[in-house]
């Protein structure tokens, strides 16, 4: 049985896996159950100023959705941006951060404290910071979250037991689709829980926690937002790109469901077509202005234009990577992660592995 631990690592085999997802679902699972729990991302991945700010903003975030005390809370202690690593290699720093670690959580109490691990298992490691090491300082157990991209997950998953050990308590697999669900239950699950590796949550793909929110495409796009800037909280499944004639563009957007469609500021006619289908926003490139009729209808219709000061391009590699680093930041995906981990992640079986008993309820 893997060791009981006051500490929970959530750590990943790949960055955008779903930890934070995960974290927010299985912290309000314990709260549920009435344990005291407490949070922490120790190690920050930011590499750019703007991205500082939001790796403040999601901490905050999850601690605002947990409802917890500032002494439940740790901020981050180590953030890995290019001049920390660049003073590591030039060996001007030369911090104990293993030792950092410890004190970081001294004052850290309650039941248990759940502690975001780096995005792989060998980040970190020029700081002696990677999620073995994390693992092996505090004395903590560790759920593992990876996503189901094929069966060759298994080989991922064996060579993380290797460096774990004991200190794997079990794997959280995410995001499977339809057609890999028979194989990831009736394959992938025995043979891993065959060599030691328990699998405590299979969770089905969804497409609306896949989904970015058009306020978040604004912020990323830094676009203008031409009308209806009071639907920016609507949910953009799917990118699709108008540049064909308008018969067929008509046929394909019918084809969509809750799109952002990314088209010219003088195609007209295409961004006609994209109004009358399931279109979440319309994203106009150029930064030319759109025919007034265009924003009188999509008035009528409640979608919000923007525009960009970008080519079609440039606006498509930025949406595409919105889609690969979603953020949980909507409510309606708050209350959908904790709906999915109270179905399908076995919460008993964790706490059982971990050592911790539930309190008495008078």
């Amino acid at each position: 049985m893997p060791k009981s631990a006051k500490y929970l690592l959530i750590g990943s085999t790949e960055a955008y896996c779903g930890k934070s997802a995960t974290i927010l679902g299985v912290a309000h699972q314990l709260q549920e159950r009435g344990l005291d729990i407490a949070y922490g991302k120790p190690l920050g991945t930011c590499l750019s100023e703007s991205q500082t700010d939001n790796l403040e903003e999601d901490v905050q975030f999850i601690a605002e959705v947990l409802k917890l005390p500032a002494n439940r809370l740790r901020p981050t202690l180590l953030s890995l941006d290019a001049e920390t690593i660049q003073k590591r290699l030039r060996g001007e720093d030369y911090t104990d951060y293993r030792q950092a670690l410890r004190h970081y959580l001294e004052e850290t109490s309650g039941d248990i404290a759940l502690l975001e691990g780096p995005g792989t298992l060998s980040e970190g490691n020029l700081f002696d910071l990677c999620l073995r090491q994390m693992a092996e300082d505090i004395d903590a157990a560790v759920l593992l979250v990876t996503r189901f991209n094929s069966v060759l997950l298994v080989d991922n998953l064996l060579s993380a037991k290797q460096r774990l050990g004991d200190r794997l308590t079990g794997v959280m697999i995410n995001d499977i689709a339809v057609e890999h669900l028979d194989a990831a239950q009736n394959l992938v699950r025995p043979f891993l829980e065959s060599k030691g590796i328990p699998v405590l949550g299979m969770l089905p793909r969804s497409s609306l926690l896949r989904s970015v929110s058009v306020a978040e495409l604004v912020r990323q796009l830094k676009a203008e937002v031409l009308c209806r800037p009071d639907r920016l909280g609507l949910m953009v499944e799917s990118l699709t790109i108008g540049a064909m004639n308008v018969n067929s563009a008509l046929e394909y957007f019918r084809k969509g469901n809750n799109m952002a469609v990314v088209t010219g500021g003088d195609r007209a006619d295409i961004q006609l077509a994209a109004l009358e289908t399931s279109t979440q926003c319309l994203i106009l490139t150029g930064h030319l202005p759109p025919q007034p009729f265009i924003l009188s209808r999509a008035e009528d219709l409640e979608i919000p234009v923007l525009s960009v000061d970008l080519d079609t391009l440039s606006t498509v590699e930025i949406i595409d990577r919105a889609f690969g680093q979603v953020r949980l930041h909507e409510p309606i995906k708050v209350q959908y992660i904790r709906q999915l981990i109270a179905q399908h992640f076995d919460i008993d079986r964790l706490l059982s592995y971990m050592g911790v008993e539930l309190p008495v309820t008078v």
